[in-house]
């Protein structure tokens, strides 16, 4: 990243920030953007495509030049990696971004909590606190799973003990798939279980794209001016 401002170019695999910056008109790169291990033949293979782009891309561009003595190419890529990438892979950036998208809502979530005499800060203390005491008492019991056509619906009964239902949430997970980001529903809370005090069955319907196998309801602390998981990790799996 450092290189942008001052007209050099990348070649590397498409990991870390390359991986989001790379564009065939910036630089070069290799590999496939996927992890491979210590797998040798994928290393042969990456060091045969390197040596190959050298040679046919990298090397040409800088050496072929006008009859100025210009390498054309090489100029070209330096323009549109020095316009393109260093507005984004600066310090200037990150700044602002954090400022933008942390630091101005930190402080604004700080004012609501500390207004009205910390009401809302007392809050969220004692909902820490019960939460911190309370967890272990939480657990799962019946659960149920049935396809209908193109829909998964699934239940499940969550015994809270002394937990106050509103300071909880029950979610249905599945973990990420084909690079997207992992599944996660809210389950509904639909009612007491007959003769119980703390047991409520919750509920949610999701397209069947996946097998219903893949889902897995999951218990977490829930408050709305609460920062969870980074204020309050605690998380309970239905096995």
């Amino acid at each position: 990243m450092k290189v942008l401002g001052n007209g050099g170019l990348n070649l590397s695999e498409l990991d870390g920030w390359w991986a989001e910056a790379y564009e065939p008109e910036v630089g070069w790169a290799i590999g496939d953007g996927h992890e491979h291990g210590d797998d040798p033949a994928w290393d042969a293979a990456e060091a045969e495509t390197l040596y190959t782009l050298l040679e046919r891309d990298v090397v040409p561009a800088f050496y072929t030049r006008d009859a100025r003595g210009i390498p054309s190419a090489w100029i070209s890529k330096m323009r549109a990696s020095a316009a393109r990438l260093t507005p984004r892979f600066s310090a200037n950036r990150v700044v602002r971004q954090y400022t933008d998208e942390y630091y101005v809502p930190a402080a604004a979530h700080y004012r609501a909590r500390a207004a009205n005499n910390a009401k809302l800060g007392r809050q969220l203390a004692m909902w820490t606190r019960d939460i911190a005491q309370h967890w272990p008492d939480a657990r799962f019991d019946a659960y149920w799973a049935a396809t209908r056509g193109n829909v998964h619906d699934i239940r499940v009964n969550v015994d809270l003990g002394p937990l106050d239902p509103e300071a909880v949430r029950v979610e249905l997970y599945a973990d990420a798939r084909n690079e997207a980001a992992p599944e996660r529903h809210v389950m509904s809370r639909r009612g007491a279980v007959d003769g119980s005090r703390s047991c409520y069955e919750y509920g949610v319907s999701v397209p069947a794209v996946r097998p219903v196998t893949d889902y897995t309801p999951r218990l977490v602390p829930y408050h709305p001016a609460a920062a969870v998981p980074l204020e309050v990790h605690g998380i309970l799996w239905q096995r």
